[in-house]
């Protein structure tokens, strides 16, 4: 019997997942036992793929260099990467802000629902530790993105997976740095980076398996805590133009790589859709970006040159799904509270929320906190910003857990342009975990 490919066997998961979280909300002890016996599995399952996130990175990226004949090409792939990005973000900024100002959820907001949301969130602390932390980022100095994506110890960057981009800066140097030491001299350190990047993406492998069950215990997890339902029911459009625009966002994606690469967009989807999968179940890029390089090398062709590079730095500053949401989420909060919203205003979003997706955390929630600098950025009083941030907060987590999807694709998408201006885009070579079984066995 053929085996259930893999983005199946995730998808039965979380269908199963959120069937079971639902029954598990009736019984009064249903919530207690899928936090305290059910959801430690996905955590489990979550750590260990942030596990793997360095190790891939370090790698990957000094595989790729070390592999490069020639340097220049390094400079390229690092241009155009970065001009896509910052093409395919202000696209995705834009789209949410037509959709925003012609559907206009705002308007149908009651000043009910207004009162209600506010008591129940305005005071969260999940609500004023993201004001917290755009105040700290906002009195930061304009180049202090830059700064911080330098690390002073190279041990301190790869020990946490919240500096990516340090740990990228240190990678590019040290591969660079191999390069230029001659072929004879860099051969051991190459042999060894080779032999770890492989063990690696085997551990991507082995951790995959249990992916389905895992996802399974995330889903169920997200129903069981999931706010008042009359609250989220009330933000049903806000949503909608949210969850809209992001389908657009995978639909341009779509024709993007049928228009420049000439490969099946249809394809394209189901190649990356255990990423997918994983991203909307764990809201986190990094988490998700072991098994993105995975499904972006192995299955869809795209060169260890391109990828190890591409995708590290994708996870970090191309928030494209989450700058769609901050224009969607800016414009509907002034609209519910009669903030008047100018086109130098809107202007103003599509620059703030793109300077604001470089070097924000891959982590879940981080999209708020951008939230907040962008409103912040067209003058919304200060005093309606944790109002403005509980209209939004009930239904954050699951509209974090779509953008992340969207995020997540659009790495793919710029790997895939990126690999192909190049001639790096070539014939996919699917490694699976028991390759060599036999040999140990």
């Amino acid at each position: 019997m053929k085996k259930l490919e893999l983005h199946w066997q995730i998808l039965i998961g979380m269908l199963l997942g959120i069937v079971f979280g639902f029954v598990m909300t009736y019984p009064d002890w249903g919530a207690g036992f899928v936090q305290d016996w059910i959801n430690p599995f996905g955590t489990i399952f979550v750590k260990l793929l942030k596990l793997i996130a360095i190790p891939l990175i370090l790698a990957s990226l000094i595989k790729g260099i070390s592999d490069l004949k020639d340097i220049s090409k390094f400079r390229n792939i690092g241009l155009r990467t970065i001009g896509i990005y910052i093409v395919t973000t202000v696209v995705a900024i834009s789209l949410g802000l037509i959709l925003v100002n012609i559907l206009k959820p705002g308007d149908g907001i009651s000043e009910d629902t207004i009162a209600k949301l506010t008591e129940t969130y305005a005071s969260d602390s999940g609500v004023t530790s993201k004001l917290e932390e755009a105040s700290r980022q906002k009195d930061s100095g304009p180049l202090q993105f830059l700064v911080d994506m330098v690390p002073d110890n190279a041990f301190r960057a790869v020990s946490d997976n919240g500096l990516m981009l340090q740990v990228i800066v240190f990678t590019m140097l040290f591969g660079i740095s191999l390069l230029l030491i001659g072929e004879e001299a860099a051969k051991p350190l190459k042999k060894f980076f080779d032999s770890l990047n492989d063990v690696v993406l085997k551990m991507v492998d082995l951790i995959m398996l249990t992916a389905p069950f895992a996802v399974f215990a995330l889903l169920a997890n997200v129903v069981v805590s999931s706010g008042d339902p009359d609250l989220l029911l009330a933000l049903l459009k806000y949503s909608g133009v949210v969850v809209l625009g992001l389908l657009l966002m995978i639909v341009f994606y779509s024709i993007v790589v049928s228009s420049f690469t000439r490969y099946n967009p249809i394809k394209f989807l189901r190649k990356i859709s255990p990423a997918q999968l994983l991203a909307f179940s764990t809201s986190s890029s990094a988490a998700t970006l072991p098994v993105t390089m995975e499904r972006v090398e192995e299955h869809i062709g795209v060169d260890k040159e391109v990828s190890s590079f591409v995708l590290p730095v994708g996870a970090t500053i191309n928030m494209d799904g989450t700058s769609l949401y901050q224009g969607v989420a800016a414009v509907f909060i002034a609209q519910a509270l009669g903030f008047d919203l100018s086109l130098g205003g809107q202007l103003t979003i599509i620059l703030t929320a793109l300077l604001a997706s470089i070097g924000s955390a891959a982590v879940p929630g981080a999209g708020m906190v951008m939230l907040v600098i962008v409103l912040e950025s067209i003058n919304f009083p200060a005093d309606k910003l944790a109002i403005g941030l509980a209209l939004i907060f009930a239904v954050d987590r699951p509209l974090d857990m779509c953008r992340t999807v969207v995020n997540v694709t659009g790495d793919a998408t710029v790997s895939m342009l990126v690999a192909k201006s190049v001639g790096k885009l070539g014939k996919p070579r699917v490694k699976n975990w028991d390759d060599h079984l036999d040999e140990v066995i």
